[in-house]
């Protein structure tokens, strides 16, 4: 499957509408988000997403220290990236059902890009509920790894009247990057079909056709 972030004519495109309508209002909050740690910046949301469509949230651990379309978007050529573009096409959820968010949004110092701290953790729950208020149409939230389950739980615990409103739902699975990926074919297999029954789920709770098979 051909990434497009790779495409720097793409890329640019993404970033002229960055601002766009469908997706402003994620953006701001991305640069506020940025404002509030001086030397720090929060990565955009891909406009391919949008704010009234988006009934599923997936969210990830972090940026990382860089990423090189300036975007959170499963169009970036990582082989993290590749797998959750796989996931949403195998589950046949389109780009603006859905919309990426992480854990820690800021962009971590180099070579910090292990497990987050409990203090990052911290750090981000509160941009969570700010994002999931931009988005108020999500009733799911899908997330990837043991730094994204510990900042859902916390985000529960806020007893949000709103999120409760929406009859919200929590699914915790399996990291799709490369190092939780590490294994034999059978448990990839394994693996990504548990992501995809997540998904698949969260689809029909939300009204959502799902392909099949994956």
């Amino acid at each position: 499957m051909a990434q497009r972030m790779a495409d720097p004519t793409y890329q640019a495109q993404q970033w002229e509408r960055r601002y766009d309508p469908n997706i402003e209002d994620v953006n701001r909050l991305c640069d506020s988000l940025g404002a509030l740690k001086p030397g720090s910046t929060v990565p955009y949301i891909d406009p391919v997403h949008d704010v009234d469509g988006c009934k599923i949230v997936s969210l990830f651990s972090s940026p990382g220290s860089s990423l090189p379309s300036g975007f959170v978007s499963f169009e970036n050529d990582d082989p993290a990236s590749v797998r959750i573009a796989e996931i949403y096409e195998s589950a046949g959820l389109r780009p603006e059902q859905v919309m990426p968010w992480n854990a820690y949004p800021w962009f971590l110092e180099e070579g910090k890009e292990r497990a987050l701290s409990m203090d990052q953790i911290a750090d981000g729950v509160k941009p969570l509920l700010s994002f999931l208020q931009q988005v108020p149409r999500a009733s799911a939230l899908i997330a990837h790894g043991a730094d994204a389950h510990k900042a859902a739980r916390r985000l529960m615990k806020l007893e949000n009247r709103a999120i409760y409103k929406r009859g919200f739902k929590i699914y915790e699975v399996r990291s799709t990057s490369e190092r939780a990926f590490k294994g034999t074919p059978a448990n990839q297999e394994i693996w990504l079909k548990e992501i995809h029954a997540a998904y698949t789920d969260a689809m029909g709770r939300a009204g959502i056709r799902v392909r099949q098979t994956i």
